[in-house]
């Protein structure tokens, strides 16, 4: 055993990685005072074991750490995708602009405490760097430092023990960092008086309002629509918020067109969201109770059903081009893509793997799921070509120069940032190339937690190393700093966003995990708070915050 763990192979790195993951992930069931810090325990059992000499060669530790990281966060990105930019619409604006107010506090609680301890500048920059998890902000400013030092007649030498020195910063900090950034969480939980299972029953109820599916009758009694095709009312008075799925006549019920021509006394079944029942009255007419009964076509019967897109003819093709209503007088009304709900848009692009809420007829039912395929019992296969690809492409947007006038070296986003970029487009942008990147939420997770995991343990073995001894020779007093730079920014942040944005709880966990990039705090605010919310929110800002924090790392080291 010891040849095996000593002789530093292959075979040994794996038994010391496993060994973190797996003892890791069983302190992990065991709480501290109520508190689980779950998947975070692979880090300090990482810190542990190197620090008792089981450790990985730097070139392998690297590369687990880096793939890992990329794992992580292309899961994410890719689970994001469909609904990002919506989300982005929504609230995406004032969120970003809260993650630069972030990445703003950092660096001046940052040079405040050099101003006001005398500590080297760039020294701090690696405490900050580890405070808010950013190791691509690490190396970043190892990188700036280094080119400086020569540049002003430095040796190598030199220039590589300054670098030395603001990786141990970095290395303490880190843990710190996220024991601050998990405590400002819980701290934050009871200053705003939370209880999560009201906080997610407000906030179904609030979707529920904005999004669920609403059926009503109404008879035409505007004049201002008599004579008016369908299609022309709806782009005139209120978009794609509404589907007319019957209509009927005197007696006589039928499956309307977009060319429909309303008529005065027409009756109509409508299909709209609870958000726009008011205006749906106000542009048709008189709301009057449903009578199902009353809307059934003689031999058939109205029904609502969800579907599953298996055909991969599909991909890539339009509501609008399917034509689905004329052919098969079956109106879809909802998307489930990827664990995200989006609206049954016109010209929204279907792939393999989403679900399609409809309504209509038994038979016009059968009808479509043959079309679609209908057999989600082979979703269960990924489809693992686009993944790879995708994270062949994010690690070269990750190494692509950014370069600013003013700045001597170019910016980059790293492997993390690159992944994530390229995820999140490929989940949005996808079926509109007709690529599949359909991947079953449990594979989804999976490669999320096996990612994680590796991620976790790297970091702690390779700050296992110089853990102690940095501790000891003064570097104590840069666990208060680490703690002073991330839960300062995030206490300021979350209260603007709380009392002036007005933003519920579980988005702030989503912006404070994004914004400090911490996916340490992303996974354990999942799991603490068992919503999938936050990672929404973690993706909608954590791509431009990757960006500053790596152009901050810069900043501050050339100041």
């Amino acid at each position: 055993m010891n040849n095996l763990i000593l002789q530093g192979g292959t075979a040994g790195a794996i038994l010391i990685l496993a060994l973190v993951v797996a003892t890791g992930l069983w302190l992990s069931r065991f709480k501290v005072f109520g508190i689980s810090l779950g998947s975070t325990w692979i880090l300090f059992m990482g810190i542990i074991l190197s620090h008792l000499g089981l450790r990985i060669d730097a070139t392998m530790l690297s590369f687990i750490k880096d793939f890992g990281l990329i794992l992580f966060v292309f899961a994410i990105g890719l689970q994001m995708g469909p609904g990002f930019f919506q989300s982005f619409k929504k609230s995406g604006i004032g969120m970003n602009v809260l993650a630069v107010v972030m990445v703003l506090l950092t660096m001046g609680v940052t040079f405040l405490l050099h101003v006001i301890t005398g500590d080297d500048l760039g020294v701090l920059t690696g405490v900050m760097s580890g405070a808010v998890t950013n190791t691509p902000g690490l190396g970043a400013a190892q990188q700036t430092l280094a080119d400086a030092t020569i540049a002003l007649g430095g040796s190598e030498e030199s220039a590589a023990e300054a670098t030395s020195t603001i990786a141990s910063a970095y290395a303490v900090a880190y843990p710190f960092g996220v024991l601050g950034a998990i405590l400002t969480v819980l701290s934050l939980k009871g200053l705003f008086r939370i209880n999560i299972d009201k906080e997610k029953a407000r906030l179904n109820n609030v979707d529920a309002e904005e999004s669920n599916v609403l059926r009503i009758a109404c008879k035409v009694e505007n004049p201002a629509i008599f004579g008016k095709r369908l299609a022309s009312i709806a782009e005139e008075k209120m978009g794609e918020h509404f589907v007319v799925s019957r209509i009927m006549r005197g007696r006589e019920v039928s499956i309307p067109d977009s060319d429909w021509v309303l008529a005065e006394g027409d009756k109509l079944l409508i299909v709209t969201d609870l958000g726009h029942r008011d205006l749906v009255r106000i542009i048709f007419g008189e709301e009057f109770d449903v009578d199902m009964q009353s809307w059934q076509r003689p031999g058939s019967k109205l029904m609502s059903r969800r579907l599953s897109i298996t055909q991969s003819d599909i991909t890539g093709k339009s509501l609008r081009k399917l034509d689905i209503r004329h052919k098969y007088g079956v109106t879809v009304t909802r998307i489930l893509r990827a664990g995200i709900e989006l609206q049954a848009e016109p010209d929204i692009i279907l792939q393999v793997g989403d679900s399609i809420q409809v309504v209509g007829s038994e038979e016009g039912i059968r009808s479509l799921s043959k079309l679609i395929g209908n057999q989600p019992e082979t979703l269960s296969k990924p489809n693992l070509v686009p993944i790879f690809f995708g994270i062949a492409l994010g690690v070269l947007v990750g190494t692509l120069p950014i370069r600013f006038p003013s700045m001597p070296q170019p910016i980059r986003l790293g492997l993390a940032g690159g992944a994530l970029i390229v995820a999140i487009l490929l989940g949005h942008f996808g079926p509109k190339l007709r690529i599949t990147t359909y991947t079953a939420l449990s594979a989804n997770l999976m490669i999320r937690e096996i990612g994680l995991s590796l991620f976790l343990a790297a970091v702690g073995i390779d700050a296992g190393a110089t853990f102690v001894s940095s501790l000891l020779e003064g570097g104590y007093v840069w666990i208060l700093y680490a703690l002073l730079i991330v839960m300062i920014p995030m206490t300021i942040v979350a209260l603007i966003a709380k009392y002036a944005m007005k933003m519920d709880y579980l988005r702030i966990c989503g912006l404070l995990a994004g914004s400090t990039t911490d996916v340490v705090l992303l996974s354990f605010s999942e799991q603490h708070f068992a919503s999938n919310r936050i990672a929404v929110n973690y993706a909608t800002v954590y791509p431009l915050t990757m960006f500053l924090r790596v152009v901050a790392a810069q900043l501050m080291i050339m100041i």
